[in-house]
C-alpha cells in the first residue's frame, strides 16, 4: 500500500473496532439479509374439514377449466386482464403449464376462521388427517396448518391442534421440507414468544435441531402495528420469536374491520392496509423475514363478464402488491390461480430484459449502461430475476442467457456482502 501522510494511527482504528465489535455482531444477527431461497407467490387457504388428498389437483383442474372457458387463447387473456401483447403468449402458455404441473405453491390447512369451533374429538381427527396429508405430500412444495390463535378463549385448543398435528407428522416420518406453521391474530409480542416456546419444547421432546420449527405471524389487529405506548409493536415480534419468525402475513379483512373500514371497501389497496404493510415492510427489511399481502374476497364466479371483472380486479391487486415488494399473497378460490399467475408471470417477463441489461453492465459483462446501479440495487436486480425463475415465469436457461450469470452466481450476488467485489461470481452463502 502506498504510504501517505495520515493523522490517525492504527491503534485508534483498533480501539474503535473493539468498541464497535458488539454492535457489528448485533447488526449481523438482526440483519442477515434475504437467504435467496424460494418464496411462494401465494398461500392457498383451505378449511381443514374440506381438504383432501386431491385438493391441490382439484384446484388446478378447476382453474384450467376456468381458463379454457373464459380465456382459451392468449388474446382472450390479454383482453380480460389488460396484458401487453408482447407477453400475452408466453404468459398464457406458462399459466397453463403451471396449472397442470404445480397449481398451488403453498397450501395452508385452516383450523381458524375457515374452520370455526368444533368438538375436541372432531378437531383432533381433523388435525390427524391434516398430518397424514402433509406427510404423504399435498402436491404443493410448501404446506402446513394455521391453528387457532393465542387468545385466551381458543389458546388451549390451538396448542392441542398444533401438538396433535406435529406429533403425528413426526411419527409419520419426520417434519418435511416446506413445512409452514401460521400463528393468526397476534396482538402482543408475548404471544409470539409463547409460540416460540412451544416450538422449542417440541424440538427438545423429539430431539430435533434447535430452530427447526419456524412460523409465520399474521398481522390482523391494529395492536400488532401500533402499541398503546406508541411504538411499532410488530418490530418486537421478531425478537420475541427468537429467530423462528419466517414471515409476516397481512390479514386483509380482520385488520380492515379493526380499523372500522366498511365491508365494501375492505381491500388490500385501502390506505389503512397500505399503512400497516409499510410498517411491516420496514420492520422486516434486511432481517430475512419475508412479507405477504392479504387477499381479495371477490371470487371469479358467475357469468363470463363477472369472472372477467373479478380476474381483472385480482390481477391489478397482485400487480400493485408486486410493485410494492409484497411478493406473496393469499388466494381463496381456484379461479384466483389464473389471475395470480398471469399477473406474476407478466410482472417478471416484462421486466426481464431491462433487469438483465443492468446486471450485465453492473457485473462488467457489458460496456456502460443507461443506469448507474449501486450494490444494493444490483442485489435487488438479481433477486428479481431469481424470483422469476423460482415461480416459473422465467426459465433458468433463459435467465442465464439474458444476464450471463448462472443461477448460483445470481444467488451469490443476492447474498454478496456490501463490500464484496463488483462481480456476480461470489458463491452462495452456506
Amino acid at each position: 500500500m502506498t504510504r501517505h501522510p495520515t493523522t490517525f494511527g492504527p491503534a485508534l482504528a483498533a480501539r474503535l473496532g473493539a468498541s464497535l465489535a458488539d454492535v457489528d455482531a448485533e447488526l449481523a444477527r438482526r440483519y442477515p439479509g434475504d437467504a435467496g431461497t424460494r418464496q411462494p407467490v401465494h398461500t392457498v387457504y383451505v378449511p381443514a374439514d374440506t381438504v383432501r388428498a386431491g385438493t391441490v389437483r382439484s384446484w388446478g383442474d378447476r382453474a384450467l377449466a376456468a381458463l379454457d372457458e373464459h380465456a382459451p387463447s392468449a388474446d382472450a387473456l390479454a383482453s380480460a386482464l389488460g396484458l401487453s401483447p408482447d407477453v400475452a403468449g408466453p404468459v398464457h402458455d406458462r399459466v397453463r403449464a403451471k396449472l397442470a404441473a404445480e397449481p398451488v405453491e403453498d397450501l395452508r390447512i385452516d383450523f381458524e376462521d375457515g374452520y370455526g369451533r368444533r368438538s375436541d374429538a372432531e378437531e383432533d381427527e381433523a388435525a390427524l388427517h391434516a398430518a397424514g396429508l402433509v406427510a404423504a405430500g399435498t402436491g404443493a412444495p410448501f404446506a402446513g396448518i394455521r391453528a387457532k390463535s393465542m387468545d385466551a378463549a381458543v389458546r388451549d385448543r390451538g396448542i392441542r391442534t398444533l401438538d396433535v398435528f406435529l406429533t403425528a407428522l413426526t411419527a409419520a416420518g419426520g417434519l418435511p421440507d416446506g413445512l409452514v406453521l401460521t400463528l393468526p391474530k397476534v396482538t402482543h409480542a408475548e404471544q409470539v414468544a409463547a409460540m416460540a416456546t412451544l416450538a422449542g419444547e417440541f424440538e427438545k421432546a423429539h430431539a430435533l435441531a434447535p430452530g427447526r420449527l419456524r412460523f409465520e405471524v399474521q398481522i390482523e389487529t391494529t395492536r400488532a402495528i401500533l402499541g398503546p405506548d406508541g411504538r411499532a409493536t410488530v418490530a418486537r415480534f421478531l425478537d420475541a420469536g427468537e429467530g423462528r419468525v419466517s414471515a409476516l402475513h397481512y390479514g386483509t379483512f380482520d385488520y380492515s374491520a379493526a380499523c372500522g373500514v366498511a365491508p365494501a371497501h375492505q381491500s388490500p389497496d385501502h390506505p389503512a392496509a397500505d399503512h400497516a404493510k409499510a410498517v411491516m415492510q420496514t420492520a422486516v427489511a434486511g432481517t430475512g423475514v419475508r412479507l405477504s399481502d392479504g387477499s381479495t374476497n371477490v371470487l371469479p364466479v358467475g357469468t363470463g363478464e363477472q369472472v372477467g371483472a373479478a380476474w381483472r380486479l385480482h390481477h391489478d391487486l397482485v400487480r400493485r402488491s408486486l410493485a410494492r415488494a409484497y411478493y406473496q399473497g393469499w388466494d381463496m378460490h381456484p379461479g384466483h390461480l389464473v389471475s395470480r399467475y398471469a399477473a406474476v408471470y407478466a410482472f417478471y417477463r416484462e421486466g426481464l430484459e431491462a433487469a438483465a441489461a443492468r446486471l450485465v453492465a453492473y457485473t462488467g459483462g457489458g460496456v456502460g449502461g443507461r443506469v448507474l446501479d449501486e450494490p444494493a440495487t444490483a442485489r435487488a436486480l438479481a433477486g428479481y430475476v431469481l424470483r422469476g425463475v423460482h415461480c416459473g415465469a422465467v426459465g433458468a436457461e433463459e435467465a442465464a442467457r439474458a444476464t450471463g450469470l448462472t443461477r448460483g452466481e445470481l444467488e451469490g450476488l443476492v447474498m454478496r456482502p456490501p463490500d464484496a467485489p463488483r462481480n456476480g461470481s461470489s458463491p452462495p452463502r452456506p
